[in-house]
């Protein structure tokens, strides 16, 4: 391969895929391309500990600067990628600059989705998935006296608990009826919802959002029953997209993100593509899946480093995730979507217990409070089946 591997996307999966290739001997060219003015960084700490300023920025780089050049990494921090021809083999960076590459990564990630609602364009009005969010809304926070969280994902009940630390008033606004409804059985969600009202969090459970009020900067959050929630802070928390434009208009296939197969490969030749961007096929679900966790940036970058040295790939992974609220620790493993019955073994009341989620005989996925332990064991459970 005369032309470098081009890696479009600088977070986890590009960091990752970088490494791995250097691990395993390639010692041609290597570009790897992010659109932020930053090395790669962790993001999971974003919403606690380097939010709460328990993580200084050094520690939440990936690697530290001398890394690149010590492995002959040609990286293009803050530059933008206008256009992929995959006729050609060029990647086109927004200053008109073109790049040929032999193979070419797409590790883009994902956005903070959007609220498309009146006044979500007011000052005071936030959403957290980069680090140049962070000091914005830590100066916001500490000036602010009321914070309304809109959505009762991961990301709202982490920031939650860092708000209420911070001896704000809260109130978390979710439009089903229970947090996290999506990704755990309402066992997790009562014991959590328990929580964070014992920590003096207001929580709006099954309360749609009608708009945003106040005049430059938001005042208060109106609920579609016409109830106005004080705030000023809001952290709109109400999920990520796929970043897959760049692909889409290039003529990959995309599909709720960018489709690959098991070895991570597009639509299209020599382009592959890995981490929360993609969509990929399961057998050990028997769907095709889109995971956002770090787990999956790290190992689905791993194989298409893999596959694109010409190894061969068959990437289908047992997810898991972790969520820290308060002293609470959740963690999950495997995709409890389709169980009909859960069993629990340990005591919510003293805040260390498993959930395991079955579809008739087979276990889908475990989830555990405090019990890192039963955590490991699940997963191991959850790879030998």
């Amino acid at each position: 391969m005369n032309e470098p591997i081009i890696i479009v996307g600088a977070g986890q999966a590009g960091q990752k895929a970088v490494e791995t290739l250097r691990q395993k001997g390639y010692e041609g060219d290597l570009v790897m391309i992010g659109d932020e003015p930053f090395h790669p960084y962790q993001r999971p700490p974003l919403s606690k500990a380097y939010l709460k300023g328990e993580m200084d920025e050094e520690r939440l780089f990936l690697r530290p600067p001398a890394y690149f050049e010590t492995a002959a990494i040609d990286f293009r921090k803050g530059a933008w990628v206008s256009e992929i021809d995959p006729a050609s083999h060029t990647v086109t960076l927004e200053d008109g600059e073109s790049l040929i590459y032999s193979k070419l990564l797409i590790a883009t990630g994902t956005r903070a989705r959007a609220l498309p609602i009146e006044g979500s364009d007011l000052a005071g009005v936030f959403t957290l998935r980069t680090m140049a969010d962070i000091a914005p809304i830590r100066a916001a926070l500490e000036a602010a006296e009321w914070v309304a969280i809109v959505g009762g994902g991961y990301i709202g009940m982490e920031f939650a608990a860092v708000a209420v630390g911070f001896g704000k008033e809260v109130t978390v606004i979710e439009v089903q009826p229970r947090i996290l409804e999506r990704s755990v059985a309402p066992e997790i969600s009562n014991y959590l919802q328990d929580l964070h009202r014992s920590k003096g969090v207001r929580l709006e459970l099954g309360s749609g959002v009608a708009r945003l009020d106040g005049e430059g900067a938001v005042s208060g959050v109106v609920l579609a029953n016409g109830e106005m929630v004080p705030a000023d802070l809001v952290l709109v928390a109400v999920g990520a997209e796929p970043v897959a434009e760049l692909a889409a208009a290039a003529g990959l296939a995309v599909e709720g993100g960018i489709a690959v197969n098991a070895a991570c490969r597009t639509s299209a030749p020599d382009i592959y593509a890995a981490g929360d961007c993609t969509v990929f096929p399961s057998a050990r679900f028997g769907r095709t899946i889109r995971l956002e966790s770090v787990q999956n940036a790290c190992d689905q970058a791993k194989a298409a480093a893999a596959a694109m040295l010409d190894e061969d790939v068959s990437y289908d992974p047992v997810p898991w995730f972790w969520s820290d609220q308060y002293d609470v620790k959740l963690q999950i493993a495997g995709l409890s979507q389709g169980y009909d019955r859960t069993e629990i073994e340990g005591s919510p009341d003293e805040g260390q217990f498993a959930l395991s989620y079955y579809a008739g005989d087979r276990l889908l996925a475990v989830d555990t409070v405090n019990s890192p332990r039963q955590h490991m064991m699940a997963r191991k459970m959850l790879t030998s089946q």
